[in-house]
């Protein structure tokens, strides 16, 4: 049940069987010479909504610019501030919250965002806490990282899969828009991996925007594959996210 496809009546019998909430939240930002510039964003939208199908879940519209900077050297990144991330995330749930959700499910799609989610979520316990208002409960599920997609990632791209610009969520991608998948190959093979600081930084050691990855190894096939990994295994886990909270 997609929240912004709904009208009122619609949500407010939704939360007379559930308070809970899926939330999609992802980044707008470069994925190399292969991956769409939305590729976090779609990841976590189409696993989102999967999961609501799966769990009779009601799900929030997708987030779609999250924590970029470091990609800021690259044409078409978008990011938030700091302060504005917060602000965003804060003000959805305490929306929500006034309506009656009380748990809230982010599926995220960039890892970016992790640290300054939980950082609003301290926020929400501080501000409601003080304010004597009933308390919430969340989680993140990094699309990514549980066991089903980790094990066939590992069976479908071993070490090309890298941490960015990955095979992976491009071929996720391309699963749910196969005019977008792309023919390029990427030179070398498979980008090297590291560290970096900045936005000027990443540019300079890693020029082509990838990270260990070979994004050329993606197909829509193998995105159908890793879609319903995800979906399965994040479904479980909202189910067990609602029934203890």
């Amino acid at each position: 049940m997609l929240l912004h496809l709904s009208v009122w009546p619609d949500v407010e019998a939704y939360l007379k069987e559930s308070r809970g909430v899926v939330i999609p939240i992802g980044s707008t930002e470069q994925h190399g010479p292969n991956g769409m510039i939305g590729t976090d964003a779609i990841c976590a939208e189409a696993v989102a909504q999967r999961v609501g199908d799966a769990a009779g879940a009601m799900v929030g519209p997708t987030l779609p610019v999250g924590m970029a900077v470091h990609h800021m050297a690259f044409a078409g990144t978008m990011t938030l501030r700091p302060s504005t991330f917060l602000a965003l995330v804060t003000d959805c749930v305490h929306s929500l919250a006034h309506h009656g959700f009380r748990q809230f499910f982010f599926v995220n799609g960039h890892g970016g965002n992790i640290a300054p989610l939980r950082a609003a979520f301290s926020e929400i316990h501080w501000e409601r806490a003080r304010a004597g208002q009933p308390e919430l409960t969340f989680a993140i599920a990094n699309w990514w990282e549980n066991e089903a997609v980790g094990r066939l990632s590992r069976e479908l791209f071993g070490a090309a899969e890298g941490s960015h610009a990955t095979p992976s969520e491009v071929s996720v991608t391309w699963s749910l828009y196969p005019h977008a998948a792309s023919s390029v190959k990427p030179s070398p093979a498979v980008a090297p991996g590291g560290g970096f600081h900045g936005p000027a930084d990443y540019r300079r050691r890693f020029p082509d925007g990838r990270i260990g990855s070979d994004p050329s190894l993606a197909s829509a096939e193998h995105g159908e594959r890793l879609l319903k990994a995800a979906v399965g295994s994040i479904a479980e886990q909202y189910r067990q996210f609602v029934a203890c909270a």
